[in-house]
């Protein structure tokens, strides 16, 4: 769905990534309104432990931001041209919260709820794992989320990800008895399941 993605912008750096329907771009001050929207959206954090006020989400976009501008990849924002200019972010992150399973490289994604149901997380996922195995040489990518968040259970399936139902895992940023706590795990390598590079 959407085409292949196609790295660089031919005159910049790789760090727009770009397929038919969609464009991933290092962040810009226009993005700052509706990411906070975004982040004090209830139905949109559901899976997170809270939602986030402006100052909050401004200082998480300028984090993102800063990453990109270090590596050359990251969190990209996400944009649908001639359609939306900012509907979320998607791309990777290395995580190293002491888990068996860290250090490592994660795959994440947050859309705006507008933007759900279009198989625009999908589309955006395959062509960061691409990016990821293709430009950046990883053996492996992850993804966590708490059992209940089948939404993106179901993206994770699409992009070709297996469940490692041994490794699931209480989150370490969160108290015990917290009800997000428990975590499941997905993984693929880059010989894994073709449905990741679209």
């Amino acid at each position: 769905m959407g085409g292949d993605f196609s790295h660089g912008d031919g005159t910049t750096s790789d760090r727009f990534l770009r397929s038919d329907r969609l464009l991933l771009r290092p962040w810009c001050e226009a993005d700052l309104e509706p990411f906070a929207a975004m982040n004090a959206d209830a139905a949109v954090m559901e899976y997170f432990s809270k939602t986030l006020n402006r100052q909050e989400s401004d200082s998480l976009a300028t984090r993102f931001r800063d990453l990109l501008d270090r590596q050359g990849y990251g969190l990209w924002a996400l944009e649908v041209p001639d359609v939306a200019s900012f509907i979320g972010f998607v791309g990777l992150h290395h995580e190293t919260f002491e888990a068996p399973f860290t250090p490592c490289v994660e795959i994440g994604w947050r859309l705006a709820r507008a933007h759900w149901g279009k198989g625009y997380a999908t589309e955006a996922a395959r062509g960061a794992l691409r990016y990821g195995f293709e430009r950046l040489g990883l053996d492996e990518i992850v993804s966590f989320t708490v059992p209940d968040n089948t939404r993106s259970r179901a993206v994770m399936e699409r992009i070709g990800m297996t469940r490692s139902e041994a490794e699931d895992f209480d989150h370490p940023k969160l108290p015990v008895g917290h009800r997000l706590r428990r975590h499941v795990l997905y993984r693929i390598r880059r010989s894994g399941d073709p449905r990741a590079m679209g």
